[in-house]
Protein backbone atom coordinates (compact mmCIF):
# COMPACT_ATOMS: atom_id res chain seq x y z
CA UNK A 1 0.00 0.00 0.00
CA UNK A 2 1.10 3.25 -0.96
CA UNK A 3 1.28 6.20 1.22
CA UNK A 4 -1.80 8.27 -0.39
CA UNK A 5 -3.85 5.16 -0.23
CA UNK A 6 -2.87 4.45 3.88
CA UNK A 7 -3.50 8.34 4.28
CA UNK A 8 -7.06 7.52 2.56
CA UNK A 9 -7.57 4.55 4.60
CA UNK A 10 -6.45 6.38 8.00
CA UNK A 11 -9.27 9.10 7.15
CA UNK A 12 -12.32 6.65 5.96
CA UNK A 13 -11.08 4.79 9.56
CA UNK A 14 -11.16 7.74 11.31
CA UNK A 15 -14.57 8.41 9.74
CA UNK A 16 -16.38 5.74 11.05
CA UNK A 17 -14.56 5.23 14.09
CA UNK A 18 -16.02 8.47 15.46
CA UNK A 19 -20.14 6.80 14.98
CA UNK A 20 -18.78 3.84 17.07
CA UNK A 21 -17.00 6.29 19.18
CA UNK A 22 -20.29 7.87 20.23
CA UNK A 23 -21.55 5.28 21.71
CA UNK A 24 -18.93 3.10 22.63
CA UNK A 25 -17.77 2.16 25.95
CA UNK A 26 -14.48 3.40 26.84
CA UNK A 27 -11.69 1.73 24.51
CA UNK A 28 -8.10 2.06 23.10
CA UNK A 29 -8.92 3.30 19.12
CA UNK A 30 -5.91 1.65 17.69
CA UNK A 31 -7.62 -1.84 18.36
CA UNK A 32 -11.00 -0.62 16.66
CA UNK A 33 -8.41 0.52 14.04
CA UNK A 34 -6.95 -2.46 13.40
CA UNK A 35 -9.65 -4.53 13.12
CA UNK A 36 -11.30 -1.46 10.81
CA UNK A 37 -8.30 -1.65 8.38
CA UNK A 38 -7.99 -5.25 8.77
CA UNK A 39 -11.38 -6.17 7.29
CA UNK A 40 -11.24 -3.51 4.24
CA UNK A 41 -7.87 -4.72 3.30
CA UNK A 42 -9.66 -7.88 2.80
CA UNK A 43 -12.09 -6.31 0.96
CA UNK A 44 -15.00 -5.70 3.36
CA UNK A 45 -17.18 -2.57 2.47
CA UNK A 46 -16.97 0.34 4.93
CA UNK A 47 -20.09 -0.92 6.67
CA UNK A 48 -19.18 -4.30 6.86
CA UNK A 49 -15.88 -3.50 8.10
CA UNK A 50 -17.15 -1.37 10.85
CA UNK A 51 -19.16 -4.16 12.32
CA UNK A 52 -16.12 -6.07 12.03
CA UNK A 53 -14.52 -4.09 14.50
CA UNK A 54 -17.18 -3.57 16.75
CA UNK A 55 -17.67 -7.40 17.15
CA UNK A 56 -13.46 -7.57 17.59
CA UNK A 57 -14.47 -4.78 20.28
CA UNK A 58 -16.93 -6.97 22.11
CA UNK A 59 -15.09 -9.91 21.89
CA UNK A 60 -12.10 -7.80 24.01
CA UNK A 61 -14.87 -6.89 26.99
CA UNK A 62 -15.52 -10.29 27.56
Amino acid sequence: MDVAALAALLRETEEHHGFYEATAPEHDWWEWYAAYMTAREQGRAPDEAAADAALHMDALRR
